[in-house]
């Protein structure tokens, strides 16, 4: 929203989760609670003529919910779909909808990537859920005017950054040595200001309408190096033993952290031709300065 504000687009509206998240930044903001099937967007969408929706109900590690598959559904599909119903009905002319890379699967091989026409192959409740909602919303453009536009990004990183990726910089900022030495896989990330520009693109480019896009940096990194570099940008030098990928895996196990381990050690790639042939789009910036951006806003609450 700060980037179309700054951008000089007219009349952005936001919307936000509670008064805590209420913006100053030059656009209007809807309190609308969380996302859910009941939601009343009438007022959200008068006069809009694109929407892009990026709130979703996250992947968490060891989910607590007793039934995590329909806490999913209820935000991510059916929240997702009463959205893009209520915008079609009122006009909306493009949906440009955040899905995950997840829909495609959780691991490539180190040689191999996902390509936007893949047949999908979601694992767990959260990419299933975005994946029934990409099904959803084809339907809803079929038989309405609305446009939509599907972006599947891999793991997005910048300032806030959460999840792993935090844990790595807190890791490294506290000088804690990693066992992650020896990991020699490859994954595809995005910078949020990459996600962001291209999502700029995709709201008004006439060849995005009705597409699936992956997104990445354009620059696959092996874990051990993704943490060097962040050690770089951090100025905290990291400290790296190189423990075997399949012992790593194994103690993870016996910790219950099997599958945080497994995100650590296995490949995730994705191929992103198809956006930069059909939309004329490349990276805005490169993986070390969507490091140095995030290593930035770590280092700002972190002295705060």
């Amino acid at each position: 929203m700060r980037r179309l504000a700054f951008d000089g687009v007219p009349d952005v509206v936001g919307t936000v989760r509670s008064p805590v998240h209420a913006s100053n930044g030059g656009y209007k903001s809807y309190i609308c609670g969380e996302l859910s099937p009941q939601n009343d967007w009438s007022e959200v969408l008068a006069d809009v003529t694109t929407v892009v929706h990026t709130a979703a109900r996250v992947h968490v590690m060891n989910d607590p919910s007793s039934n995590p598959m329909r806490e999913y559904r209820w935000a991510n599909v059916e929240g997702t779909l009463n959205l893009a119903r209520q915008a079609a009905r009122t006009g909306v002319k493009r949906f440009v909808f955040i899905s995950s890379v997840k829909v495609n699967g959780e691991l490539t091989r180190v040689d191999t990537s996902f390509l936007a026409g893949d047949i999908p192959a979601p694992q767990d409740p959260y990419g299933i859920s975005k994946w029934e909602a990409e099904q959803g919303l084809q339907d809803i453009a079929e038989k309405t005017d609305m446009e939509v536009v599907v972006i599947r990004p891999p793991l997005v990183y910048g300032p806030g950054v959460k999840a792993n990726f935090l844990s790595i910089m807190r890791c490294l900022y506290r000088g804690i040595p990693l066992p992650l030495g020896a990991v020699r896989n490859l994954r595809s990330f995005v910078a949020l200001d990459n996600l962001i520009d291209l999502l700029v693109r995709c709201l008004t480019h006439p060849a995005a309408a009705n597409q699936i896009f992956l997104v990445s940096d354009g620059e696959d990194l092996s874990t051990s190096e993704l943490v060097v570099r962040l050690g770089r940008a951090l100025g905290k030098p990291a400290r790296l033993i190189p423990v075997p990928e399949q012992l790593l895996i194994a103690g993870a196990t016996l910790l219950g952290r099997r599958e945080f381990a497994q995100r650590i050690c296995g490949s995730l790639r994705v191929d992103m031709e198809k956006t930069q042939r059909m939309l004329n789009w490349q990276p805005a910036i490169p993986v070390n300065e969507g490091l140095r951006r995030a290593a930035e806003g770590f280092l700002l609450e972190a002295r705060l």
